[in-house]
């Protein structure tokens, strides 16, 4: 009992360091993506017997079961976890070594989904490597960049040969999947800029990245034919034609193009979607967004952008304050995570962009997306921890 009293003592004295608002939001978008899930998948569950037995609330309860584990997690980063520990030598050598050997498994033996290899089944669960590469870039750029921030004015091309790491595997990520391998640019490149490397440098590292793809690109396309995979050749003609071929290539653009355009101001009510009924393929992974629209409407798409905006905002604005240059890079990675994932998405199904395969964060349903965001989230919590530390003893 004595313990028991100790543990809440112990959360109750620490929780005046914890960022609450970040923590109701993300719960917040976690639960309803579960109830989103639900009423996208409970009719294609009750179809698929082969995989799910006929049991309507399959998926509901697979997401469920990771959402726990999701906010065990998180729990346990605000309050027990330090951020130092994530910035020691050898927790960043063990972390990049395991990732790195599992993209390369992932790569040449890994599970195929959608034209994509990316996955790797354990115990039951199809775990998605990649998902968790981006948190291992945040992790790992932040800690090369934080030791070396006394020497980024300089322009030195060897400053570059610690990250080769993450240029290894984000080519890996590419190969198998675009959209993440978007995604993972998109935290490197925001993470390279905001670190203060100057912009003539970074200049001309762009150059050389192109120059360097440009050769990639010739490479593939002497001993392929083409750059790109038919499977990837298809989502771009999609993209730019997608009423040419509505029943075939272009069914899932045009079914999610129709149920948006179905929800109106206030849809048609939560559990009241026609779309996921045989029309979206996999409603509740993807195409999430689409089944929101529909059943809540132009009102359920602002909600849900502003509790997005909420975490995106807090990250930047911690990013902004932080004295420690660790945390202000975790922060902004975490920022740029978020935002490229929602816009990758939504702009797929919306036709902004051409179809990449990215889930949406906490909305859609799959294990490895759920729980690197939760991370994502912890190490935000940890960051904004850190700086009402620093507030807390220079104010004393």
């Amino acid at each position: 009992m004595r313990y028991i009293k100790d543990f809440f003592k112990y959360v109750k004295d620490y929780s005046k360091y914890v960022d609450f608002t970040i923590v109701i939001t993300y719960v917040l978008l976690s639960l309803i993506g579960l109830v989103m899930i639900y009423s996208a998948s409970m009719v294609m569950a009750t179809r698929t017997e082969d995989i799910t037995g006929g049991n309507s609330e399959h998926y509901y309860i697979r997401q469920l079961l990771f959402i726990a584990l999701g906010f065990a997690i998180v729990f346990f980063m605000a309050y027990f976890m330090s951020g130092e520990f994530l910035r020691n030598k050898y927790f960043q050598i063990l972390g990049t070594a395991i990732i790195l050997v599992l993209l390369v498994y992932t790569t040449f033996f890994g599970y195929e989904v959608n034209g994509e290899r990316n996955w790797i089944r354990a115990a039951g669960f199809n775990f998605q490597t990649s998902e968790f590469f981006k948190i291992m870039t945040i992790l790992y750029l932040a800690y090369i960049y934080d030791r070396k921030k006394n020497k980024l004015k300089e322009l030195e091309w060897g400053h570059l040969a610690p990250i080769g790491f993450i240029g290894i595997g984000t080519v890996l990520v590419l190969s198998n999947d675009f959209g993440t391998g978007l995604i993972l640019s998109g935290i490197i490149a925001g993470i390279f800029i905001y670190s203060g490397i100057p912009m003539k440098f970074l200049a001309k590292m762009a150059g050389a990245l192109a120059v360097a793809g440009g050769a990639v690109g010739v490479v593939i396309y002497m001993i392929k034919g083409s750059i790109l995979s038919p499977h990837q050749q298809a989502r771009i003609e999609t993209f730019l034609h997608p009423f040419n071929d509505p029943t075939g290539t272009g069914y899932q653009l045009t079914n999610a193009l129709v149920s948006i355009s179905h929800g109106g101001i206030f849809g048609n009510g939560l559990g009241n979607g026609v779309m996921k009924l045989g029309y979206l393929p996999e409603p509740h992974t993807d195409f999430i967004f689409a089944v929101l629209a529909e059943e809540l409407g132009l009102v359920g798409v602002f909600a849900i952008l502003a509790l997005y905006l909420v975490i995106i905002i807090k990250a930047l604005r911690y990013a902004a304050i932080s004295q420690d240059m660790f945390y202000r890079l975790v922060c902004m990675g975490v920022a740029i995570y978020v935002t490229f994932q929602v816009f990758v998405n939504l702009g797929g199904i919306s036709k902004l962009i051409p179809l990449t395969g990215v889930p949406l964060p906490l909305l859609s349903y799959g294990g490895s997306s759920f729980l690197s965001i939760s991370i994502a989230v912890g190490l935000l919590i940890i960051a904004a921890k850190h700086v009402k530390k620093e507030k807390i003893q220079n104010e004393a």
